[in-house]
C-alpha cells in the first residue's frame, strides 16, 4: 500500500509542508517515487510521522527526536538514554514553569498600574512599561 503526501498528511494531520521539512532533517525517510514523480509514502512512515509529530507534542527538540528515533530503530538497545533524555526534559519544562510563573506575577503586578479606563497618556500600564516599574 502507498499513498501520496497529501494522503499522509490527512491520516497524521500534518501539514504537507512539516511532511517535507521532515524529510529535508531527515527524520523521515526518503519516499519512493512514482513514474510521474510523486512521493509515495508507506505504513513504516505513517508510523513513524505520528512517532514524531508525538514527540513535537511533547516540545520535544529535532535532535531529541532523533535520539529517540534510533533507539525506537533499535528494540535492543538499552534504554538508560532515553531516561536521561527524558529526565532532562521534564526538569527543562520545570523551569520554564517557574520562568511562565514569573512572568505572570510581573504581568499581574503591571496590571495592577491601571484599574480603569483613562486616556493613555495617563494610563499605568503604559507608564510603567515605559520607566520599567513593572518590575517591582
Amino acid at each position: 500500500m502507498t499513498i501520496k503526501i497529501g494522503e499522509l498528511a490527512k491520516r497524521t494531520g500534518a501539514t504537507v509542508e512539516t511532511i517535507r521539512y521532515y524529510e529535508k532533517e531527515r527524520l523521515l525517510p526518503e519516499p519512493f517515487r512514482s513514474e510521474g514523480n510523486y512521493r509515495l509514502y508507506n505504513e513504516e512512515h505513517i508510523e513513524r510521522l505520528q512517532f514524531i509529530l508525538h514527540c513535537r507534542t511533547l516540545d520535544m527538540a529535532l535532535d531529541d527526536v532523533r535520539i529517540l528515533l534510533e533507539y525506537w530503530e533499535s528494540p535492543d538497545k538499552d534504554c538508560g538514554d532515553v531516561n536521561n533524555l527524558l529526565d532532562e526534559h521534564i526538569h527543562a519544562v520545570e523551569i520554564r514553569m517557574e520562568e511562565l510563573m514569573h512572568l505572570k506575577h510581573h504581568l499581574t503586578v503591571l496590571r495592577q498600574k491601571c484599574a480603569s479606563s483613562a486616556p493613555a497618556s495617563s494610563c499605568g500600564i503604559l507608564n510603567a512599561l515605559v520607566d520599567n516599574s513593572c518590575h517591582e
